[in-house]
């Protein structure tokens, strides 16, 4: 028993309430290394005789990395509070793990040895809004969707997909253009707008904001938003905006002031200044996003700044009923202003989504006093290095999603933002190699995995492009020029998934262990009487893929072609296409 890898801490994704009433526990032991794991439990204060009462209940193997096996249970204590702690056996040892160490037998004459969930507060339950699980999401970059109102054009607009797009070159894109093309987004089955920033900004990402309070003239007025946002909801469609607090655009008027006036300045402490007059070369002498001189770091600690910035995103959930709002570089934001955030759009919008832009591993942020969920690039490295680059095989796939699916509690994975791919990212298309049998394998598991997936605008009808601006490029609205057949898919995903629930975040997910099959990988979803398995062929054969359960007499359906089997015999084998898919439910 190598004691040195078993982990757990009675916090985060180790040990979190679920529900009101259903506490979840995990533990971490090294890969291969426990016969069984059980959970040996109680109230704190339920004492017989001297004896403290104690329950014990198995945990199952929700899953296996490269290094570490990962147990589970979900428990309901009686009244709410609980210690507990662990019985680890490798089949030659057995072991008390407690919050004071391991014993050779569980110490029960006092619960101070035990970890301590000491009470179960609703209020502390964390909890994304409930209409989020069931979202698919669609990206818009403004400038590249559509232009439904010529009159608003910028100077210098080129006409629509007249030329590759290029950092500074403008399209004409607009909130009309969305609102012209809402039946586009209805047909495919979306349910949920991302767009990227449409306030009054210099450049054609809008990233580097002047006025936080306006919408940008090339879009449209107040008025188009209302309408944008009122179109959208009668379609079953929600809107989430995109903001930038770590940092202003150049020409932001506050930042123009300190430039201007230096110490002078009522703004200087605005920003994070460290000396005047302000100086731009060779490198800033404040404090920037990276070392952009243009987008000068907003001090999100001043008073001043803090009510102007929680004006803005209380301002536009207020007067234009927005359903999310989706924060830019916001793991350089401090804690204490997103706590803030959080509370005063909430009071307006309890259901308000709060999406935080962050690629590294997030729970400071998720534990329900600030983001509901943070974009899932770990998901889309994944994806992109099996699938797009071949760099990992199905074995290491396999491991890498297990690390991430125990990362966060399982009530954060399922209002997981999960992409693969954006304005800031070559077209999945171009990182597959022009390879459509790879992206519609891409788009089947970005569809029936758990969290909420978002397709990037244009991706469903096979749009291609390098980083950005490769990516960028005007939507393309010629029927001759997209790719019916893809489209078609992702459409079909999508019904699929609010078909059947299982696809989308009911149940628990399964990995079929990875040494099952050599080119195919494959998942289950199950709520303890339905099963739903993903199979993945990535192979450039057909495969022959034996499904791992006893079906004999079960009716098995691939929902994806409609056909049922009845199975007749003990061993089941499906084919799966060449770099193709399947989806069965039995």
């Amino acid at each position: 028993m190598l004691k040195e890898a078993i982990y757990h801490r009675p916090k985060d994704n180790y040990a979190y309430a679920c529900t009101n009433e259903e506490l979840h526990i995990r533990i971490r032991t090294k890969k291969d290394d426990m016969k069984e794991v059980s959970l040996l439990n109680g109230d704190p204060y339920d004492w017989q005789d001297g004896k403290w009462n104690t329950n014990t209940v198995p945990m199952i193997k929700s899953g296996s990395d490269q290094l570490f096996d990962y147990w589970f249970v979900s428990i309901k204590p009686p009244f709410r509070r609980m210690r507990y702690g662990f019985i680890l056996n490798d089949g030659n040892e057995t072991a008390c793990l407690t919050e004071k160490g391991f014993y050779d037998e569980p110490p029960l004459d006092d619960t101070g040895y035990y970890y301590a969930f000491p009470y179960l507060n609703n209020i502390d339950v964390f909890r994304a809004p409930s209409w989020v699980k069931d979202t698919v999401w669609y990206q818009i970059f403004p400038e590249r969707f559509g232009n439904g109102d010529p009159s608003n054009d910028p100077e210098g607009a080129l006409p629509w997909d007249s030329a590759p797009p290029e950092r500074d070159n403008f399209f004409g894109g607009d909130l009309q253009g969305v609102i012209n093309n809402i039946d586009h987004l209805a047909q495919l089955g979306i349910t949920g707008l991302y767009f990227t920033p449409i306030f009054k900004a210099y450049s054609n990402h809008k990233y580097d904001t002047i006025d936080y309070m306006e919408i940008d003239p090339q879009f449209g007025d107040k008025d188009t938003l209302k309408k944008l946002v009122q179109v959208c909801h009668e379609h079953g469609i929600r809107v989430m905006l995109d903001a930038v607090f770590n940092h202003s655009g150049f020409y932001f008027p506050q930042f123009q002031d300190v430039l201007e006036k230096g110490a002078e300045s009522p703004y200087k402490d605005w920003f994070h200044t460290n000396e005047f007059p302000l100086v731009m070369e060779p490198r800033p002498n404040y404090d920037t996003f990276a070392f952009e001189k243009s987008m000068p770091k907003l001090d999100t600690e001043n008073p001043e700044v803090i009510e102007y910035l929680l004006e803005v995103g209380r301002y536009w959930v207020r007067e234009f009923d927005i359903d999310g709002w989706r924060l830019d570089v916001a793991n350089e934001v401090d804690h204490s202003f997103w706590r803030k955030f959080r509370t005063e759009v909430k009071a307006i919008k309890p259901d308000l989504y709060i999406l935080g832009e962050i690629w590294h591993d997030s729970m400071p942020w998720l534990r329900g006093d600030q983001f509901d969920a943070v974009m899932n690039y770990p998901f889309t490295t994944n994806i992109l290095n099996l699938f797009a680059r071949g760099t990992i095989s199905v074995k290491e796939f396999i491991e890498n999603m297990t690390t991430v699916n125990h990362m966060y509690p399982k009530n954060v994975n399922e209002a997981a933002f999960n992409l693969i791919g954006s304005h800031d990212t070559p077209r999945i298309l171009t990182e597959c190699g022009g390879n459509e049998d790879k992206l519609k394998q891409i788009f089947t598991v970005l569809l029936s995995y758990i969290g909420t997936p978002c397709i990037y605008y244009g991706d469903e009808i096979g749009m291609s492009g390098p980083q950005d601006p490769g990516c960028r490029e005007c939507m393309k609205w010629n029927e001759e020029d997209q790719n019916q057949d893809m489209f078609e898919h992702v459409q079909k995903m999508i019904q699929l998934r609010k078909e059947y629930p299982l696809l989308a975040n009911e149940g628990e997910l399964h990995f079929i262990p990875s040494n099952y099959h050599e080119s195919c990988f494959a998942y289950t979803k199950s709520n303890g009487e339905t099963t739903i398995m993903v199979v993945v062929n990535m192979s450039d054969e057909e495969a022959s893929y034996p499904l791992p359960f006893n079906l004999k007499g079960r009716k098995i359906a691939n929902i994806y072609t409609g056909e049922e089997y009845a199975a007749e015999s003990d061993d089941l084998t499906a084919k799966i296409a060449a770099n193709g898919f399947a989806l069965f439910q039995f």
